[in-house]
């Protein structure tokens, strides 16, 4: 941004200064005094070898390095910019008695004072470009004294107080040329605007940062003249005003990283002079884009994190002459115009993260082409209709994240300035083939992850000596690899083979002793290893480690406690057994451990201090659980224990992990009352599950009205008493299930406002009288699953029950890729979640739901004393999956 500043300062002399003669006189003896005494004001040590240092006293100073002279030997230009001078101008400086001076350039030094007041003695400026020059302080009011001056540059200067717009320009209607970049200037939309009217031959107005705000006033409309705007990285609101587009000179428009709103004009997109449009950042500004105009000029469009979206129209095929074109993060949709093949000037192209659909369109007269962005859409068939080897300028293609199908070409591998490939979750298949000789020995990344590719590993990756990441992960790749073979990529940083049918030899005799690249990231889940690579010990950097779904067997080896850099550490789903001895002196900086699925026992060890995410389910740990195990979780946002033997009472110093989000206990035999301090945590926690234990007491009445809880699972334990009223203040509930209990009282009616439940299971405890909610018409139109079976119900089923349940019903508009299942996404837990399930009984046999499909619907009301007639809304609910009416005395 400061180059192009500078840049246009620069052009602006030669365009704004008509009366400036080039060619110099014989130097005036006082010009050339007054030029050394300023020289001399400078220490020379701290002082770089610039163009004031080279100054020749033997020579004429009309011929020193950035002096200029009028033919009477005046000097009328001085530019000293980029010298880094160290030192400081004063008033009485010799500078402000140079009275010819026209243009002064001191752009880019390390001046050390105050703002001098001096400049006003240069009254025959038209040119001064203070950019980056180390002034602080305020700027004097003398300098609004400067009448002739053309052309303005104060950007990047730190005033100690907002800059008075209305003050420093009230006398330069001169003026086509205003940078103030950087400065803080702090007015509001009818001020700055307003004081900007009186200039009505400004060109260019240049005020990026300047913490300008509010709505753009209507009298910048006088501005006709204007044909560059940058006004970027302010707090702007409001509507892009439709006048700009009515500014006949208009080249160049930069609103971006503002808080505009409202709908573009669309006539923005018509304006024929314009060559640079930047709207992007503006995350509420609307629009679309409806046609742009034959033969214009537009160079350069960006339009990303904005809500500008729709279609893109045909006529982009008008825009001959653009280069760049970013729309990523909108709310596009609908096939890329094949018309883009017209755009033969094209350097960059950015549409990630929209809707775009279809195929992709051919790109092959774009020769010109750097970067090719599609990632994050919907598009889909084969990538095939572009002839890849003709667009030799390529530096990265990145097509994830889309339903793309078929082989992928292998002209793509090709391109000869191919640095990044990126082709990862599509639908991709066919092998890779052998590259050797056919691909570009610049490729850096190459991702080809969660596609469908098959055949041999292709080992002519290992010829590629730049790549710096390699995933290939989740796919069907097979072969036997040795490790060592490895050696040969000396910057991979990055690997991930996990999740295909390779098997990683790493058992080689010595291995320690070779050298390895150094790993940040190493991904070699379900890679058939048998033992931990023994490699790892000098992996110092490495951050990312994934050994899961191996064949590991043995104890976890305690150097791995002691990577300082390692956060992330999988090996979930091995044979391991213990912890390798001794665990003194833990310094783990992991903030993810995932050990679940071993058959690990004995006392669960000491943990990582700084864990965010623990899970040790699915193991045999059958110990008490520590006593001050939650002084050990005070960062843990995610916290499993699930499936294991752990016995004895909850600790209380579990309530002192605040940051909890996922508290998960069930499945061991946990005893005694559930901590009151537990059900006080819901303010934060999202899911608590203590089912499947020996739990005793009842469930505290202390549900806060903040409550966020989403699931809770208390089932199959021993609590008494009633379902607590308090609990109505989760309304974002969605998953209830305390069945298997000795819970009584009545149906729980006060639960009714809670409209987010889908799963409620009450099943197997002591409620007894009707569940008829009469004072409540609002229900449960998500619920998905009730079941009320084997408790003491009784009476009439009625409508006001379950005549809401709109879950049970089938939803035509609903399509099948926008059913999910239950879970809880957490922000803090990202990208990481927590499955939500449940047991349903069906024809007395549990099954457990270890994904509640949002289409799966079932009641169960069997074993109670429900009489009278089914009620005919029944026949409604045409979604259901079960239906258990049965031990009851309908009629």
């Amino acid at each position: 941004m400061v180059s192009w500043f500078s840049f246009n300062s620069y052009i602006a002399v030669f365009f704004s200064i008509s009366n400036l003669v080039l060619v110099s006189g014989q130097c005036q003896s006082d010009q050339r005094q007054l030029l050394l005494e300023f020289k001399s004001s400078f220490n020379s040590t701290f002082t770089s070898p610039g163009k004031m240092m080279k100054w020749n006293q033997t020579l004429d100073c009309c011929s020193w390095d950035g002096v200029s002279c009028d033919d009477g030997g005046h000097v009328i230009g001085l530019d000293l910019s980029n010298g880094i001078i160290v030192g400081a101008i004063d008033n009485s400086s010799s500078l402000f008695r140079l009275q010819h001076l026209q243009r002064l350039n001191l752009a880019f030094n390390l001046f050390i004072n105050a703002f001098p007041s001096g400049f006003e003695k240069l009254e025959n400026l038209c040119y001064l470009n203070l950019s980056n020059a180390g002034f602080t302080g305020q700027i004097p009011v003398e300098i609004s004294r400067l009448t002739r001056l053309v052309t303005l540059d104060l950007s990047v200067i730190l005033f100690q107080r907002s800059l008075e717009l209305e003050m420093l320009l009230q006398n330069l209607t001169r003026l086509r040329f205003l940078y103030l970049d950087g400065v803080n200037i702090s007015a509001t939309g009818n001020k700055w605007c307003r004081a900007l009217s009186p200039l009505t031959e400004l060109q260019v107005l240049s005020m990026s940062d300047c913490c300008l705000s509010g709505p753009m006033d209507s009298s910048l409309s006088k501005l006709r003249s204007l044909s560059v705007i940058r006004l970027d990285h302010n707090n702007l609101s409001g509507l892009v005003p439709p006048f700009l587009a009515e500014f006949p000179n208009l080249t160049s428009l930069h609103l971006n990283d503002n808080d505009l709103s409202g709908r573009l004009p669309e006539e923005i997109f018509q304006v024929p002079t314009l060559q640079a449009l930047d709207l992007s950042n503006n995350k509420v500004l609307e629009g679309s884009i409806k046609k742009f105009p034959l033969n214009a000029s537009l160079q350069t469009l960006r339009l990303a994190h904005t809500h500008i979206g729709g279609q893109i129209p045909e006529s982009i095929g008008n825009l001959g002459q653009l280069t760049r074109i970013e729309l990523a993060f909108c709310n596009f949709s609908g096939p890329i115009p094949k018309t883009v093949k017209k755009l033969s000037q094209l350097v960059y192209l950015n549409f990630c993260s929209n809707s775009f659909s279809g195929p992709i369109p051919n790109f092959s007269s774009s020769r010109n082409l750097t970067e090719l962005n599609l990632a994050g859409n919907q598009l889909n068939g084969t990538i095939h209709s572009t002839d890849w080897s003709g667009l030799s300028k390529l530096v990265s293609v990145d097509l994830q994240t889309n339903k793309l199908s078929g082989t992928i070409p292998p002209t793509l591998f090709g391109i000869p300035s191919l640095q990044a490939l990126f082709l990862s979750e599509n639908q991709f298949d066919g092998n890779i083939g052998d590259l050797h000789g056919k691909a570009s020995l610049l490729l850096r990344y190459l991702d080809l992850r969660s596609n469908k590719l098959q055949g041999q590993f292709p080992v002519s990756l290992f010829e590629f000596h730049g790549l710096e990441y390699l995933s290939l992960s989740s796919n069907n790749f097979s072969g036997l690899i040795p490790m060592t073979a490895f050696q040969n990529l000396r910057n991979l940083s990055y690997l991930d083979l996990s999740y295909n049918k390779l098997s990683i030899d790493a058992t080689t005799t010595n291995i320690s002793l070779l050298s390895f690249p150094t790993f940040n990231s190493l991904g070699l889940g379900s890679c058939n290893l048998t033992e931990f690579p023994d490699f790892l010990k000098n992996q110092t950097s490495l951050n990312y480690l994934d050994l899961s779904k191996n064949q590991i067997h043995g104890g976890i080896p305690n150097w791995i406690w002691k990577a300082k850099s390692l956060s992330y550490l999988n090996l979930s789903q091995n044979f391991l057994v213990e912890f390798e001895r001794p665990l003194r002196n833990i310094t783990s900086t992991l903030w993810f451990l995932d050990l679940q699925g071993n058959q690990l026992h004995g006392k669960i060890p000491i943990l990582p201090l700084h864990a965010i995410y623990l899970d040790y389910s699915n193991n045999n740990f059958n110990s008490v659980l520590p006593a001050h195990v939650g002084d050990f979780l005070q960062s843990a946002n995610f916290f499993s224990i699930s499936n294991n033997n752990f016995h004895g009472s909850i600790p209380r110093s579990i309530c002192n992990s605040s940051a909890l989000k996922v508290l998960d206990m069930s499945d061991n035999y946990l005893s005694g009352p559930i901590p009151q301090c537990l059900f006080q945590m819901n303010v934060s926690l999202g899911v608590l599950n203590l089912g499947r234990n020996n739990l005793s007491g009842i469930i505290s009445d202390t549900f806060s009205e903040s409550c966020q809880l989403q699931t809770l699972h208390l089932n199959q334990n021993r609590l008494e008493g009633k379902v607590p009223k308090s609990l109505a203040n989760c309304k974002m509930l969605e998953v209830l299930d305390i069945g298997n209990n000795l819970i009584n009282g009545s149906f729980p009616c006060h639960l009714t406002s809670i409209a987010m439940l889908r799963v409620l299971v009450l099943r197997s405890n002591n409620f007894s009288g009707h569940i008829d909610c009469s004072g409540d018409k609002s229900g449960w139109k998500m619920l998905q699953i009730f079941d009320l079976a084997s408790n003491n119900f009784s009476g009439k089923l009625h409508l006001t029950c379950l005549g809401t349940w709109d879950a049970m019903r089938p939803n035509r508009d609903k399509n099948q890729w926008e059913l999910k299942d239950l879970r809880f996404e957490g922000e803090a837990l990202d990208p990481f979640y927590y499955q939500d399930s449940t047991i349903v009984t069906i024809k007395g046999l549990e099954l457990k739901l270890v994904k509640i499909l949002t289409i799966f619907t079932t009641i169960d009301i069997s074993c109670n004393n429900f009489e009278g007639p089914i009620p005919e809304v029944m026949g409604t609910f045409k979604a259901l999956y079960g239906l258990n009416f049965s031990h009851n005395a309908f009629s």
